[in-house]
């Protein structure tokens, strides 16, 4: 709401009073900006957006102003490592199962968990590999960074054309509630 009026905000789709008159909700839209200046109301610019992850806002010229580039390696390497360590979560009973009593890993998990590392592994290095928050940014914000390796319980979508989508093995998916027998 850029418009203001004795200092209080005033949307241009809603009426408001002033000095003892209802203007409509359509005024601001179409008044003139002498018709705006003569009843005292002001524009002010709404306040510039920035990512507030990478940067500390703008400086008097208008430019950005980015956070320290090795505290944001820090922390992308964190929170990256936290990722990691979530996806692995789920399937950690299977390792401690077979730590227990010998029961063995299924290879698609130990195959999906050493990709979930490996994974892992090069996206820090990618974000140690940055020299500046820009690049930083760009690779945490690219195409590379939110991709992780599917783990093996979720049924694999392949695209074959442009007009069709197949789908591998759905019997850990179900559309809907699935019957329980009763006896």
């Amino acid at each position: 709401m850029p418009y203001y009026l004795d200092g209080s905000a005033i949307s241009d789709n809603r009426a408001f009073v002033h000095g003892g008159l209802q203007y409509p909700a359509h005024w601001i839209r179409l008044s003139t900006q002498e018709d705006r200046d003569a009843i005292g109301m002001t524009f002010v610019p709404e306040a510039r957006n920035w990512d507030q992850r990478f940067y500390w806002g703008y400086d008097g010229n208008g430019d950005l102003i980015p956070k320290d580039h090795a505290d944001l390696v820090s922390l992308w390497t964190g929170k990256t490592r936290e990722i990691a360590g979530g996806l692995l979560q789920d399937s950690d009973w299977m390792v401690i199962r077979q730590a227990d009593n010998g029961t063995a890993i299924d290879d698609a998990w130990k195959t999906w968990r050493e990709s979930i590392r490996m994974a892992s592994n090069a996206k820090i290095t990618a974000i140690a590999a940055t020299s500046t928050t820009d690049e930083l940014r760009a690779y945490i914000l690219g195409a590379d960074y939110p991709v992780w390796p599917q783990d093996p319980s979720q049924p694999v979508v392949t695209e074959s054309d442009a007009d069709t989508i197949e789908v591998g093995d759905t019997t850990a998916a179900s559309a809907g509630p699935v019957p329980i027998d009763t006896p």
